[in-house]
């Protein structure tokens, strides 16, 4: 007799599916709320532009491939949640003042290309957010790597008006340029304190040095530690809720936490403190709601301990030596394409097992 079973995620009924996705959005709110306080609105602005053009792709792909015979509706298709999560997550990780057309692209290519290419949810190797947001980086790196600084460190005003000509238009209305935008008061360009570590430690700057620069602030990172906190917070909301598995974020975090603990106890003139990392760039969205995606991510609990550790390795390894400062997006990518050899190597083994072998070995 065989077993059928469906494609993750593994949900019963498509309503699941929908409750699911629409909890993993409203976790995503605090640190969402957090970027709008520091940073002001234009990663709201990319979530509206990412949306709006993940929806009309998965509209237009599910109207091209509609089957009579299959029982879910597009309206529900549409609507189950998974193509606003995957535009939340892009909008969310792009610089604030990015040009629209970054953050249209890249929900297109996400929905068309990573998603529905492979026929849909459950069926892709990849998480669709990180694909787009590493080939938006790879083939546009100045849009991409045009961080802006925190509201307090600006040296121009910059409102909702502001904001929305810079990212249609790169230029406010007054006529400043983003890269003017970008530019603190003492003269010089600001970014974000992964890259501002990486790039004083390449000039012979020490750790504690470098954490006098202003975008470090008094902790971690202005803005920055806030707005990992405000995704930490709505990860543990969804652990409380069982929405998500506490094994890929524990064992993450661990991994993260130890390889830092251990290069910063050797040598702490070039290594950053474990806090460092873990309240810069992505790390909090990245354990909680990027690795914990059931589709593209390991299944058994051994497997899922096992994939956030070697998330966690893949990230200390690419900002300590890698070229690109935050490395959340590629150890995910690395992650995923490692996933089917980790299930394939901490797969829970199947009930009486054993038993069969033992009376088989007694036979013989």
């Amino acid at each position: 007799m065989a077993f059928w079973i469906a494609s993750s995620p593994h949900n019963h009924t498509q309503s699941e599916t929908s409750a699911l996705m629409r909890l993993v959005i409203y976790a995503t709110l605090p640190g969402i709320f957090a970027q709008w306080y520091f940073f002001g609105w234009g990663n709201l602005i990319h979530i509206a532009l990412a949306i709006t053009a993940a929806i009309i792709a998965e509209f237009t792909i599910l109207s091209l491939r509609e089957d009579p015979s299959k029982h879910l509706t597009i309206k529900k298709q549409l609507f189950d949640g998974s193509a606003i999560l995957t535009a939340v997550l892009i909008g969310v990780s792009l610089p604030a003042l990015a040009p629209w057309w970054v953050s249209v692209m890249g929900a297109v290519f996400a929905i068309v290309i990573v998603k529905q290419l492979y026929g849909g949810l459950g069926h892709n190797p990849f998480n669709p957010a990180m694909a787009a947001y590493v080939m938006l980086l790879i083939s546009f790196p100045v849009q991409m790597t045009s961080w802006q600084p925190p509201l307090e460190l600006m040296n121009l005003e910059l409102n909702f008006t502001n904001t929305f000509y810079a990212i249609f238009t790169d230029f406010t209305r007054e006529g400043y340029s983003v890269e003017q935008l970008r530019t603190h008061i003492d003269g010089f360009t600001m970014a974000t304190p992964l890259d501002t570590l990486k790039t004083n430690l390449t000039i012979g700057l020490t750790i504690t040095e470098s954490m006098q620069n202003p975008v470090i602030g008094d902790n971690f990172g202005i803005g920055w530690e806030w707005i990992n906190a405000g995704f930490l917070l709505g990860g543990l909301f969804l652990l409380t809720k069982k929405a998500i598995h506490w094994a890929t974020p524990f064992s993450f975090l661990s991994s993260l936490f130890i390889c830092s603990l251990i290069a910063y106890s050797l040598s702490p003139d070039t290594s950053a403190s474990t806090m460092f990392h873990w309240f810069n760039g992505a790390c909090m969205l990245g354990a909680f709601f990027i690795l914990t995606d059931p589709v593209s991510g390991a299944t058994s609990t051994k497997g899922r301990l096992v994939f956030g550790a070697l998330a966690g390795i893949l990230v200390y390894v690419i900002r300590k030596y890698g070229g690109y400062p935050d490395a959340i997006a590629f150890s995910v990518l690395l992650c995923n394409m490692a996933a089917p050899l980790i299930d394939q190597y901490t797969r829970p083994r199947t009930y009486g097992h054993n038993t069969d072998v033992k009376s088989s070995e007694n036979k013989s």
